[in-house]
């Protein structure tokens, strides 16, 4: 059980992932785009990265690494590894939630025509934010998948 545990947790944290890796790769093109651009694109192309699509997976990815590090809490050897993975994947996640959110809520009502002069300050946190969330979940899976191959030498 606890190997399909790990799995899934892979899994998802590996999906998550590739959506923050997304947004991570597309940053410097989209930092030229102007406003009117950034905007439109920002509305359509992101729909299946929230909910329920988008939010569940990275919900399920936060939830199974908590899950996974609390089982193998007293596994010394791997339990560091596990734990890391989880706190790494729970400070992206707070991360969303502190930034990203209102710079997405502030950015879908921003006039696609006239956007006001620090739309910029928004995009910048939209972007960098999600830029670092990548990295902390390319720690997360890092974490997670080094604590499963050491399942076998503790």
């Amino acid at each position: 059980m606890r190997y399909l545990l790990t799995v899934a947790t892979l899994l998802f944290v590996a999906l998550s992932m590739g959506m923050a890796q997304a947004h991570a790769l597309e940053l410097p093109p989209k930092m030229e785009y102007d406003a009117s651009m950034y905007l439109r694109l920002h509305r359509t192309l992101y729909r299946l990265f929230g909910p329920p699509l988008g939010a569940g997976i990275e919900a399920l990815a936060v939830l199974l690494s908590i899950i996974l590090a609390v089982i193998i809490l007293k596994e010394s050897g791997r339990a560091w590894l596990a734990a890391g993975g989880a706190a790494a994947m729970v400070i992206a996640h707070v991360i969303w939630w502190i930034w990203v959110n209102p710079a997405n809520r502030a950015l879908a009502q921003m006039p696609l025509a006239s956007p006001p002069p620090d739309w910029t300050e928004r995009r910048n946190q939209w972007e960098y934010t999600h830029l670092a969330r990548f990295f902390l979940q390319l720690i997360a899976f890092a974490a997670l998948l080094l604590s499963f191959l050491q399942r076998g030498s503790t």
